[in-house]
């Protein structure tokens, strides 16, 4: 494969305890492309169990959750467990601002530890109703976490420095900054902290980047990092196989961001049960308005080499042509996995072609003369570089003929260009490119489904 993404699951556990007995676990994210770490620009976190989510900007990678304060980290304003916000700006460079609200009077105690677990700073005081910020100024550390004990709870953020060569010699503080007992003056209450968390709870995390995203589910019960698997050529994570209403079973692939089938579609039914009119006359094929499938040929041997021809009417039926939770493509979504791919100039249509073809160069299984493969050329030949396995199903054109198995492939999009045509995508045996066709809707092509 000339382009692999992996993002794979690493485990390693440091826990850091805080306040005695008070426990945090870090959640660190990384992303590969080819063995090398990439940047990511986001990783959105869910709590499946509970409800609520929060979300790490880069640089940050790593989230803090607090064992005992996480339980109670979801409850609202105004009840009775005090609020610890993210600080702002995070990263910093050598100072950053903490909010804390509190629904009543009470004594808190704020510790600065480093990554070791070392305390470096400190604030203890009783405080009042209402919201109060805090001033950090940093030491000489890159990764600082900020600790709130109070009579009911215990909470805990981290913080990033983006500048560790501070003018204060390496030495932390913690400042006092303000008071405001009225809610509405809170600066910004989408910052309050209320990610909830405790143990047993399922954790869904998207990482997003410049190459795609990614998601990874788990049930967290210590420290852990996470690298996020995803490569191209690879099957769906958790989907290596989807299987259609009539019992046909199709590889996945996962193309940047874009899960793909990796085989085209054989389903003579509808996803809700209802039969796909089979339509074998040329004449009545032509005339058609309604969703048909066809056999190349009227031949259902061709079936398990390259699957079924349908016309665009399928694509947008409203008993639906693709197994639940997947759809026929539209053009955007087309293009998408070109842009991916480099574009649609020679020679990305050849990276999407299957590498089966009479007399390849590449030899091994990809040199064959049976069917499913490609016709011989020259020059042109297919490399499968992401995994798509384009195949020649050939098409039947609006008039009942059909053309070209072995030669051509076609296949819908579900975006029509006018009221009688539509767009599609296409790859020819003699060609490199990926073509883009603007064909009648009574003819029949292949169908490539995506997830949703």
């Amino acid at each position: 494969m000339k382009t692999k993404t992996l993002f794979s699951v690493l485990l390693l556990g440091l826990i850091i305890s805080a306040f005695g007995q008070r426990a945090t676990m870090e959640l660190t994210f990384t992303a590969e492309n080819n063995g090398q770490n990439i940047p990511l620009n986001s990783i959105l976190i869910e709590n499946l169990t509970q409800g609520g989510d929060t979300t790490l900007y880069a640089p940050d990678t790593i989230l803090v959750l607090d064992y005992i304060a996480s339980i109670e980290n979801s409850e609202a304003i105004g009840e009775s467990i005090f609020v610890l916000s993210q600080n702002r700006p995070n990263p910093f460079k050598e100072k950053t601002e903490v909010n804390l609200y509190l629904p009543e009077k009470e004594l808190i105690k704020m510790t600065v530890r480093d990554i070791l677990g070392r305390e470096l700073a400190q604030y203890e005081n009783t405080l009042n109703y209402g919201n109060h910020s805090f001033v950090f100024y940093s030491g000489n550390e890159e990764y600082y976490l900020l600790s709130v004990t109070g009579e009911k709870a215990s909470k805990t953020i981290k913080m990033l420095n983006a500048n560790i060569n501070t003018t204060y010699a390496g030495k932390c503080k913690i400042v006092y900054n303000g008071y405001e007992d009225n809610l509405i003056a809170y600066k910004s209450q989408k910052e309050i902290n209320s990610f909830g968390f405790k143990s047993g709870d399922e954790l869904k995390y998207t990482c997003y980047s410049d190459i795609g995203e990614r998601t990874i589910t788990n049930s967290p019960s210590g420290n852990q990092t996470y690298t996020f698997q995803f490569a191209s050529g690879q099957p769906c994570p958790g989907m290596p196989t989807i299987t259609d209403i009539d019992g046909n079973t199709y590889k996945t692939v996962q193309i940047g961001s874009q899960c793909w089938m990796a085989e085209n579609l054989k389903t003579t039914t509808y996803n809700n049960g209802v039969p796909i009119p089979k339509v074998t006359s040329n004449n009545d094929w032509s005339n058609l308005t309604e969703g048909a499938y066809i056999w190349y040929g009227n031949d259902i041997s061709w079936k398990g080499q390259y699957g079924a021809l349908y016309n665009w009417f399928t694509t947008v039926d409203a008993n639906g042509l693709c197994p639940s939770g997947w759809y026929v493509p539209t053009d955007d979504e087309w293009t998408v996995l070109t842009d991916f791919i480099g574009g649609t100039s020679s020679p990305h249509g050849n990276e999407l072609k299957s590498c089966r073809r009479v007399n390849s160069p590449l030899g091994g299984v990809c040199n064959t003369s049976e069917h499913p493969r490609w016709d011989e050329h020259n020059t042109q030949y297919g490399t499968d570089d992401y995994g798509f396995s384009g195949l020649p199903g050939g098409y039947r054109y609006f008039d009942g003929l059909f053309h070209n198995i072995g030669g051509d492939g076609l296949w819908w999009s579900s975006t029509e260009s006018s009221s009688t045509n539509s767009w599609d995508r296409d790859l020819d045996y003699d060609l490199g490119f990926v073509g883009m066709g603007d064909y009648p809707k009574r003819a029949g092509f292949s169908i490539r489904c995506v997830r949703d």
